[in-house]
């Protein structure tokens, strides 16, 4: 199979960008940048609680329209997958983060950057599982 769309300096400005964020929101607050965490507790209405979970969010929303506003297309929408089976995804992604105490952002890159060897477990799991999945759903399933 082809290389195609390889795009090695979007690809570091990115990791670069990320791994900075997560660096300044550690660093400025004390907080990991874990997604599903910042989403699980966003309705904790403590004052200071919820102003910057909702930046945080809303940032990468923002961040991502801007880049899809402003590059061509990477990669063709995929289009026809059922709401059931997207939403069976859905859960058993959030069932993941719990079961793991977080999501692969809170994991692989502020709990690798920690030397967190729970962390280390996580992501290990999460790549097998990954990579055990597209196997099945491509060479078993013949589903992608």
């Amino acid at each position: 199979m082809a290389i195609i769309n390889f795009t090695p300096w979007s690809a570091l400005i990115g990791g670069a960008l990320i791994g900075l964020s997560a660096a300044l929101l550690w660093w400025l607050d004390g907080r990991i940048a874990g997604v599903s965490g910042i989403l699980h507790t966003l309705l904790d209405f403590r004052p200071g609680h919820v102003t910057w979970r909702l930046l945080f969010l809303g940032g990468l929303v923002v961040g991502t329209g801007l880049w899809l506003a402003f590059t061509p297309p990477a990669f063709a929408a995929r289009e026809g997958f059922s709401l059931p089976l997207l939403a069976g995804a859905g859960f058993l992604v959030g069932a993941g983060t719990m079961a793991a105490g977080g999501c692969t952002s809170g994991h692989g890159v502020c709990g690798l950057g920690q030397l967190s060897l729970r962390s280390l477990v996580a992501v290990l799991t999460f790549m097998g599982t990954a990579a055990v999945t597209v196997y099945v759903a491509r060479h078993v399933a013949g589903a992608i």
